[in-house]
């Protein structure tokens, strides 16, 4: 989650919605990170999620990350839930809930469906403090 936080805190300083993001292999070594590039790339699948879930699946050759864990930031959107559940993500780890966006504990809840595919294990409230203090903190200055 401190790498996570670090993208966080580059995505502020870019600009962007601070969020970060990091894939880890199977045997722990760091496949992708990213922090949100929404504004930068105009494009709102910009995620810091989307954009570790590319890099990582671009890396291994694949579109399953099949026992990759993912720690981000921020309670996953529904979006982003989605692209986890198709990417096969075997865990995911998160830092603050997002009770407007979320769609893990929050929303939809998108792995409690029946529908859904693959739901990988749910840890949250890593890193809970500092990700939401750079929420707000970022929020609060452009207010």
């Amino acid at each position: 989650m401190t790498l996570a936080l670090g993208e966080a805190r580059a995505a502020a300083a870019r600009g962007e919605v601070p969020v970060g993001a990091v894939i880890l292999a199977p045997d722990g070594s760091v496949l992708a990170s990213a922090g949100n590039r929404t504004l930068e790339l105009r494009d709102p699948t910009a995620h810091a999620e989307m954009l570790a879930i590319r890099a990582a699946t671009e890396r291994l050759g694949s579109e399953r990350l099949i026992g990759c864990d993912l720690y981000v930031t921020l309670e996953p959107c529904p979006m982003c839930s989605a692209a986890i559940s198709f990417a096969r993500l075997r865990r995911l780890y998160f830092g603050a809930g997002d009770p407007k966006g979320g769609a893990v504990e929050h929303g939809v809840r998108l792995y409690a469906s029946p529908t859904c595919h693959h739901a990988p294990d749910v840890y949250s409230g890593i890193g809970e403090r500092e990700a939401a203090e750079l929420l707000r903190g970022f929020f609060r200055d452009r207010r």
